[in-house]
């Protein structure tokens, strides 16, 4: 049976399959779907004509708009219907048409989505991301699968992100751009293909982190990605310079993890 609280109000045209877990002050509204797996914790609001299917977890406070689907099965080729999951945190926005898969059992079973995210209009998150915390991808953003974004970053309008790239903390990238490679904590990339234009200093000052630090991070961005030489290499020769700056050890421990993907640089190709 559904374990719907009493605080809950379904609007009576919409359908809660049995099994599903409805928790207090959610509001259902007209012509949603709610499936038998799925779990709406405190005060989520699905507005109304809205789907949320698949085994998925919304957290409290969050807020699903019209023609969203969320939770639906990956659109993977390898799909085969084993159980997977979507968990979404905490005061979530997932505005209209947003849609939100599943996980794959290859890709770890699960697809994650942090805090307080905002995911405006025709937004799509593929199986297998892992999104953290105050995340924002504006209309039309496109992750395809095992994709990661880590806290703060902002996504602009129409961007593609290709398959298993990395996107750090508090990036930015262009609108219409095509992510092909890993994007470096505090970054901006711009155009097709996506070109590393700076640091996002406008970000950073926006969240409290001094001038002096700043002028670290950009110090630490210009060994690495200016004049010859290959970019991990470079990265590497300089770490032990700023172990007491946690930001630009952060962007040279980002470049120097294993990945499936490059490094974005200010230069075409592969860095």
């Amino acid at each position: 049976m559904s374990t719907i609280a009493a605080s809950a109000r379904i609007h009576p045209l919409a359908v809660v399959e049995e099994g599903a877990v409805i928790g207090e002050n959610v509001v259902v509204g007209p012509f949603c779907r709610i499936g038998a797996r799925v779990v709406l914790h405190d005060d989520v609001e699905v507005i109304s004509n809205a789907v949320v299917t698949g085994m998925t977890e919304v957290g409290k406070g969050s807020r699903i708009f019209p023609m969203a689907v969320i939770g639906g099965v990956s659109q993977s080729l390898h799909e085969a219907g084993e159980d997977s999951r979507l968990v979404i945190g905490e005061r979530c926005t997932m505005r209209e048409g947003v849609t939100m898969n599943m996980g794959t059992v290859g890709g770890g079973g699960i697809t994650s989505v942090g805090n307080d995210c905002l995911f405006l209009a025709n937004s799509h998150v593929a199986h297998d991301c892992r999104l953290g915390n105050g995340i924002i991808l504006s209309n039309n953003v496109m992750l395809a699968g095992h994709v990661r974004v880590d806290d703060r970053a902002i996504l602009s309008g129409g961007c593609a992100v290709h398959q298993f790239s990395r996107i750090g903390r508090q990036a930015f990238v262009g609108g219409l751009s095509a992510v092909n490679y890993d994007v470096i904590p505090y970054g901006m990339l711009n155009g097709n293909p996506g070109l590393l234009g700076g640091l996002n200093v406008v970000g950073m000052t926006r969240a409290g982190i001094d001038r002096a630090v700043i002028h670290q991070v950009r110090k630490a961005y210009k060994a690495i990605f200016e004049g010859e030489g290959a970019i991990r290499p470079k990265a590497a020769a300089i770490r032990d310079d700023y172990l007491d700056c946690p930001e630009a050890l952060e962007v040279i421990d980002f470049i120097l993890a294993d990945s499936d993907r490059a490094i974005s640089s200010p230069y075409r190709g592969k860095a």
